[in-house]
């Protein structure tokens, strides 16, 4: 009897253990590319110094890094679909490691260039295949408060990122960056061999890549659900690229200073993802969406009213309500992104690249936008009126484009009595 009692017991442990792994297998694979991304920021200046270029060449590192970010996403997502998730993963961090390496021997700033872009192609397979994997292993209510856990988690390292790569450049030099940055993808990658099983489901019927396209595009769940999620981001790219010159150029404050405000709207989108952890099982993630828009809604309007009237001409008032805008933020993004990923369930690899890829692609454009808004006008309120027109459109999505909710769950349901019925 005390044997029968406690493996229970014993099981529910091994299934909590199995969960910590799994959760940190997740975030590594999320975090390493955009945490390779920020670490090199603080080398920039060194960098051109070094190979006597001017800093818009250095800066290349960092935006052709993006662009070859959104060339992942759409790639990698719909190979893990159809080769599986572990073989499309091990196959992009390798193409991270020996990126990574060929950055350290790197003797001209367009041989780091070109290696930089192969790093970020191979190690943001990782972004988009994470999402893959949290639809496969979660029903469509946890699959939001997954999102957020992996982001509240990997947000931490992501800020520290900048200041780790500050110290080991000043300690050891720029190229010491990408030591460390090869042994992290050397170690993600063992453990991802090591540790993760296979997570996509073997497909009833035999699909192609067109077909997946075809069903994804043609549902008005999924391209709801995607402009949700990509224009809210898109708030995020706008605010960061007119910021440090409503700041610094026209409100005469230092860069340190603006940077430290702006860190405050990232603790603010961080602990919006650990409230959505906590309330993504008890509420339908459509409730957490309206209570996002609501909420992104009015702090966005606060914010064009104080630009309006020349109340936020301070970075109190500016940031204090941005960070209202970016608590609702991560509402909106987690538990829309997990409404994109269920529409299809053997496309999630698919959708997921697809809203990585248009996040990634259209915010290149809104951050320069952003810039464009923040320096040639002397005050925010343009800048405050675009992140306000952005909230509309969000939550427009929901109310002309997405439909109810007993359509949006179709494939759940069959999904479910699937599994009743002891289809794998």
């Amino acid at each position: 009897m005390h044997g029968v009692v406690g493996r229970p017991a014993e099981q529910s442990r091994q299934g909590a253990a199995n969960a910590r792994i799994m959760l940190l297998l997740l975030v590594a694979m999320t975090g390493v590319a955009p945490i390779s991304l920020y670490m090199l920021v603080p080398a920039l200046p060194l960098l051109a110094a070094s190979f006597a270029s001017d800093i818009s060449i250095a800066q290349m590192t960092v935006s052709l890094y993006m662009v070859g970010i959104a060339c992942s996403q759409i790639l990698m997502g719909p190979l893990s679909d159809r080769y599986g998730r572990r073989p499309v993963l091990l196959a992009g961090l390798g193409l991270m490691v020996v990126a990574s390496a060929a950055c350290t021997f790197a003797q001209s700033l367009p041989a780091l260039i070109v290696a930089r872009f192969f790093q970020a192609l191979g190690g943001a397979t990782g972004m988009v295949v994470s999402r893959a994997i949290i639809r496969d292993l979660y029903h469509r209510e946890r699959i939001s408060s997954m999102i957020s856990l992996v982001i509240a988690v990997m947000m931490i390292a992501q800020m520290l990122s900048p200041l780790t790569g500050g110290l080991i450049e000043a300690a050891f030099g720029w190229r010491a960056i990408f030591y460390v940055i090869t042994a992290a993808s050397i170690l993600v990658a063992v453990a991802i061999a090591l540790a993760l099983p296979e997570t996509r489901r073997v497909r009833l019927v035999t699909s192609s890549f067109r077909g997946d396209v075809g069903s994804l595009v043609t549902s008005r769940a999924f391209i709801g659900y995607v402009l949700c999620q990509v224009l809210a981001s898109q708030i995020i790219f706008a605010f960061a690229g007119g910021g440090p010159y409503i700041v610094v150029t026209h409100m005469g404050r230092t860069g340190a200073e603006y940077g430290a405000w702006f860190a405050t709207t990232g603790f603010a989108y961080l602990i919006g993802n650990l409230f959505c952890v906590r309330f993504s099982p008890r509420y339908q993630l459509e409730k957490l969406i309206w209570f996002g828009l609501a909420l992104q809604f009015a702090g966005s309007l606060l914010n064009l009213i104080w630009g309006l009237t020349g109340i936020n001409q301070v970075p109190s008032w500016l940031f204090g309500t941005q960070m209202i805008v970016m608590f609702a933020n991560a509402f909106v993004m987690s538990n829309s992104a997990a409404g994109a990923i269920s529409v299809r369930p053997e496309a999630a690899g698919t959708a997921s690249g697809a809203m990585g890829f248009l996040q990634m692609g259209l915010g290149s454009f809104l951050s320069q936008f952003g810039a464009w808004l923040g320096d040639h006008f002397a005050t925010p309120a343009p800048l405050n009126a675009a992140v306000f027109a952005l909230s509309v459109a969000c939550a427009s999505t929901m109310v002309f484009i997405i439909p109810r909710r007993n359509v949006v769950v179709s494939q759940d349901l069959i999904e479910k009595a699937e599994e009743e019925s002891g289809i794998v």
